[in-house]
């Protein structure tokens, strides 16, 4: 069964969404992520995708004290990124409670230092985001394009020692305007051996039901939830 995994973006402390990544199109959805959070956990979900923007522009961790009121509040698994940017961060990342840190735009500035992380901290805790835009990775908080396709950065990936990779779609982030389920379904067909965990755009139940059935590993819904495009009643199908 697919894992559904919600988000929670944080900026001051708070529980927002942007749209595209742009910090000025942000909608605050709730002051107390920690609630929002023992809700999520409350309907069954066991998995939290918990993103801090704030550290992703800082390039260092400035939500930590969110992440760890989450973890002592609730037993959820959850996978931590923004700001990610030195072992000392990934330390306090673990230590405020994380089960798995996500790499994203080091990624690509930085592949030997990853890889070291890889080795260190195995697979299973270090995630790989692969944030995208026409089929090319995206960096420094989705400011800038590389020339690396996803297909090649998964891959190149998966000969470092990584196995999960946070696929997110940057232009259809916060548009609840469907995922790119044509381009996770090439991914999961060309690397049956990576977990890709699909994110941006999913809208619906029926994106769910696609996703699951191209064999994502992973879904992980935003927007969707805090606009009730997708209800936490209607998840109970993929998490019980």
């Amino acid at each position: 069964m697919m894992r559904i995994i919600p988000a929670i973006d944080i900026i001051n402390g708070q529980c927002v969404r942007l749209t595209e990544g742009d910090f000025s199109q942000q909608k605050t959805y709730d002051s107390n992520p920690v609630e929002v959070a023992k809700r999520f956990e409350g309907e069954g979900i066991t998995h939290l995708h918990l993103v801090d923007l704030d550290g992703a522009r800082a390039r260092k961790p400035v939500n930590l004290a969110v992440l760890e009121a989450i973890a002592k509040a609730t037993n959820l698994d959850i996978d931590f990124g923004g700001g990610i940017q030195s072992q000392e961060a990934i330390e306090q990342a673990f230590s405020a409670g994380a089960g798995h840190i996500t790499a994203g735009s080091i990624a690509v500035r930085e592949p030997e230092t990853v890889t070291q992380w890889l080795a260190k901290y195995g697979e299973e805790r270090i995630f790989i985001g692969a944030d995208f835009r026409d089929n090319t990775i995206s960096i420094n908080a989705w400011a800038d394009q590389s020339d690396i396709t996803v297909a090649n950065f998964v891959s190149d990936y998966l000969a470092k020692g990584a196995s999960t990779f946070i696929c997110t779609d940057v232009s259809k982030d916060g548009k609840l305007q469907g995922p790119a389920t044509e381009t996770y379904t090439n991914l999961v067909k060309t690397y049956p051996e990576a977990q890709i965990i699909a994110s941006g755009g999913v809208t619906t139940i029926q994106d769910l039901e696609e996703l699951e059935a191209a064999g994502l590993f992973g879904a992980i819904i935003g927007k969707a939830i805090y606009e009730g495009t997708i209800t936490l009643l209607e998840l109970k199908r993929f998490v019980c």
